[in-house]
């Protein structure tokens, strides 16, 4: 243990949850990010024919209480120096509940899409699927709309109350899966703007406003008595219930802080929560945020503003459904049934190939797109090929391409935000590559700051947020205490080259999107 993450008996500590996709991961960091203990522990997602895709929310919380309590029990940090209880993580997602906290039916993922079509009949219509009285309603009250895949609250939560009546029946409260783990901790229901993003049913024009905008409850159909009541984002929700403290080890009396989506707790991670200080997650799915000073949406690109961290400040938000995903995906290809190459021997075959990949260029939209283009038709593909092509080659186009694609969605957001954007702080699991940094600094043509242990960068935001919310941390303290492995400078010769390869890019989507379109039809 380095002397940074070697604790005090002086330093105080936040149990911090990140829940994933991939399923929970549990750690112990102080009020100042320094991550002391950390645990993953994998779930399964089950998916349908249908387009179902759901989780068991009680693992979940069996999970989480037997990483905490392996946490406490390593001794590394004493039950007295936990002040606080922090959980951020995936959003967008459905979670049932009965009164008491406890699910009475699986959590509704973001993948989930069995509710579409009773979105469709709430807001569709002729503007690219949506009705523009509706669209127009919506984007000016919260921002964004309900998605007419179903794939968000608003769908999962009609494809409750109308498909699965029995688990509706049971259901006091439909809670985001951050929001599910509060409750669990303390016995109180409770949402905030920021957790509540996704279901686009608040006011945020106004998100001091702590209410579900009446308008689009009533457009929605959603049953807003099952809502949970709102708190202002960063606020402590309530305390440990004293049976879950004394089975996880805790003394009475410990915070639980509002819970936040990934997309926070990773600008918090990343140390860029001041206005227009970025931060680019290179994770299984990928996206590009800064804080900004107001209000915005762009429909066309699928990018736009919701409830931040402080008051007066949005986070720009905005999904690349395939990041690390497409690195995944190659690596199981060339498993040839056995076990997969490992990631560091991925990159050290990208790193035999020259930059540019010998002119292949890999389009990474293995599970459709969302931004900078809403298609959720498009497919990947490797393009340029020819018989002289290496597999160093090709592995190196996929690190490239994902690049790419996130050059693709920067034009974007610095269209939206109406400025150039500074250096880049990188996280996620990406991230744990200095080649692949250094090939997002050639392609992006800016520095790009690689954060210390990336792949733990919403654990140690959690912790700083639950320190903000306590008041033992300022915001403009917080990017000085998120560390850096190193800063990637760009190349310009590779800059060069890479901008002839991504001339290519967005044209490669438009040349084969009718084709994504009568080949991936439902």
């Amino acid at each position: 243990m380095s002397e940074r993450t070697r604790p005090g008996p002086g330093d105080r500590f936040v149990l911090a949850v990140d829940l994933g996709t991939g399923g929970p991961k549990v750690g112990l960091v102080s009020l100042t990010g320094v991550i002391a203990h950390k645990e993953h522990l994998p779930v399964r997602t089950h998916r349908s024919s249908e387009g179902g895709a759901t989780q068991d929310a009680e693992q979940w919380w069996e999970l989480v209480c037997a990483g905490a309590q392996r946490a406490l029990g390593s001794g590394v940090v004493s039950a007295e120096q936990i002040v606080a209880v922090s959980c951020t993580g995936q959003w967008a997602s459905t979670v049932p509940v009965d009164a008491a906290g406890h699910p009475v039916g699986d959590c509704l993922l973001w993948l989930d899409t069995r509710g579409g079509q009773l979105t469709r009949r709430a807001v569709g219509g002729p503007l690219g699927g949506y009705s523009p009285l509706a669209l127009a309603r919506w984007i000016r009250h919260s921002g964004g709309a309900p998605s007419t895949s179903g794939a968000d609250p608003i769908g999962h939560m009609l494809y409750l109350e109308h498909e699965l009546g029995q688990v509706a029946r049971l259901a006091r409260w439909y809670l985001e899966p951050v929001d599910y783990l509060a409750m669990r901790f303390t016995g109180v229901a409770a949402a905030s703007p920021a957790s509540m993003a996704g279901a686009w049913l608040t006011d945020n024009r106004r998100p001091e406003r702590l209410e579900y905008d009446p308008l689009l409850i009533g457009a929605s159909g959603v049953p807003l008595r099952k809502l949970p009541p709102l708190v202002a984002t960063g606020s402590v929700v309530g305390t440990v219930l004293p049976d879950v403290a004394a089975e996880l080890g805790l003394v009475p009396g410990v915070a639980v802080v509002a819970g936040t989506p990934d997309l926070h707790s990773a600008a918090a991670g990343a140390g860029a929560v001041l206005p227009y200080e970025a931060h680019l997650a290179v994770s299984t799915t990928s996206w590009l945020s800064c804080p900004y000073p107001g209000k915005k949406t762009d429909p066309i690109r699928q990018i736009t503003t919701v409830p931040g961290i402080t008051p007066g400040l949005n986070l720009v938000a905005n999904n690349q459904e395939s990041g690390g995903a497409a690195l995944e995906w190659l690596r199981n290809c060339l498993s040839d049934g056995g076990e997969p190459p490992s990631y560091d021997r991925m990159t050290a075959l990208a790193a035999q190939a020259p930059p540019g990949s010998g002119g292949v260029l890999f389009t990474p939209w293995l599970a459709g797109e969302r931004s900078p283009v809403d298609d959720r038709s498009a497919r990947a593909g490797f393009h340029n090929l020819s018989l002289q092509t290496t597999r160093p080659e090709m592995v190196r186009s996929v690190l490239e391409g994902v690049a790419f694609n996130a050059r693709w969605l920067a034009e974007g957001v610095e269209r939206f935000i109406g400025r150039r954007l500074g250096p880049i702080r990188a996280i996620g699991g990406g991230a744990i590559s200095s080649l692949w940094c250094s090939i997002y600094a050639d392609v992006l043509d800016r520095p790009i700051e690689q954060v210390s242990d990336p792949q733990h960068a919403n654990l140690r935001g959690s912790a700083l947020l639950a320190g903000m919310a306590l008041g033992q941390v300022r915001p403009e303290e917080i990017r000085s205490l998120v560390p850096l492995e190193g800063t990637h400078l760009p190349d310009q010769e590779h800059v060069r080259r890479y901008n002839r390869l991504f001339a290519e890019f967005p044209a490669f989507y438009s040349a084969q999107k009718g084709l994504f379109a009568r080949l991936n039809r439902p």
